[in-house]
């Protein structure tokens, strides 16, 4: 009984330490990512599908990397503005109209990024409501 205890104690202690050396940035990605998730799930899901896989030819999917990454600048006027012009995603056209969402702050945004950019197979790490502010501002 007591080696179990001391291996309890010092199992409690060794996971604190570690969970104690997570680096604040990556901590402050995973909250963003939880609640990236959130909004996915209320706003996106719908079209874009629970893994990203897109509704046929009418709303694409977010599993294309190389997409998010070349356009990594205009991701947050999508999601802003919506989507009235014609874009290529994995070499298929999609014409269709993406929805506005002019509701969301800029932290639901860079939530949202976060989430998608980091989700699907995608690895691209954080964003942050300043970089969406700064995105913003440049949408035509």
């Amino acid at each position: 009984m007591r080696r179990f205890l001391i291996s309890s104690v010092l199992l409690i202690a060794l996971t604190s330490i570690i969970y104690s050396c997570q680096d604040a940035g990556k901590i402050k990605q995973d909250v963003y990512y939880v609640n990236g998730r959130d909004l996915y799930i209320k706003h996106c899901q719908n079209c874009h599908g629970a893994n990203g896989e897109g509704l046929g030819i009418l709303a694409p999917p977010l599993t294309d990397t190389l997409f998010l990454k070349m356009n990594k600048q205009k991701l947050a006027c999508f999601i802003k503005n919506g989507i009235k012009d014609t874009i290529v995603v994995n070499g298929q056209k999609y014409e269709g109209t993406m929805p506005a969402f002019p509701e969301l702050y800029d932290i639901d945004i860079a939530q949202l990024l976060v989430y998608i950019s980091n989700s699907f197979g995608n690895k691209q790490g954080m964003y942050t409501p300043e970089q969406v502010s700064g995105d913003l501002k440049g949408c035509k």
